[in-house]
């Protein structure tokens, strides 16, 4: 029998705020932010000192993926709906009648196309889960991330 075993970290350094546009139904919301928390499952074997991963690790990589964006816009450069450029050190940013101007220095220009939870999850997720694999965490099967953007409203990313 296969035996898998699962860790969590959570919250606490896990946090971070930042303002975004989310996109639906072709219309942008008003610009507007969250203070986002983090949740981080990873999955697997044990090592041979019987870890599926140092929590402590684990929560710092998680941390400086998240610090990253912490305090800063959430561009989606991949939108259908927002039309964005960066120039002389500032992100043209038009949705529809309005037209945004932000100092690149304040803007995190993400490669999706939407800065939902579950997108952002998903950023969070692909990194994480480069570095764990970069560090040599190959009895690590699958590794879930959850955004929540206020209390009761989390989006899901899971990678195996």
């Amino acid at each position: 029998m296969a035996e898998t075993f699962k860790i969590t970290v959570e919250r606490n350094q896990l946090r971070f705020a930042a303002a975004h546009m989310a996109t639906f139904d072709g219309r942008c919301e008003p610009l507007h932010g969250h203070n986002y928390e983090v949740i981080v499952e990873a999955e697997g074997q044990l090592t041979d000192d019987s870890w599926v991963w140092d929590f402590g690790d684990l929560k710092d990589m998680a941390a400086t993926i998240v610090a990253e964006l912490d305090h800063r816009f959430l561009l989606q450069v991949d939108s259908r709906v927002l039309l964005s450029e960066e120039r002389g050190g500032a992100w043209g940013i038009e949705t529809g009648d309005r037209g945004y101007v932000l100092p690149s220095s304040d803007v995190v220009a993400l490669p999706i196309d939407n800065t939902t939870a579950e997108r952002l999850a998903g950023w969070v997720g692909r990194r994480l889960w480069a570095d764990l694999r970069a560090k040599g965490a190959s009895n690590i099967r699958r590794l879930t991330v959850g955004i929540e953007e206020i209390a009761g409203q989390t989006g899901w990313y899971t990678v195996e």
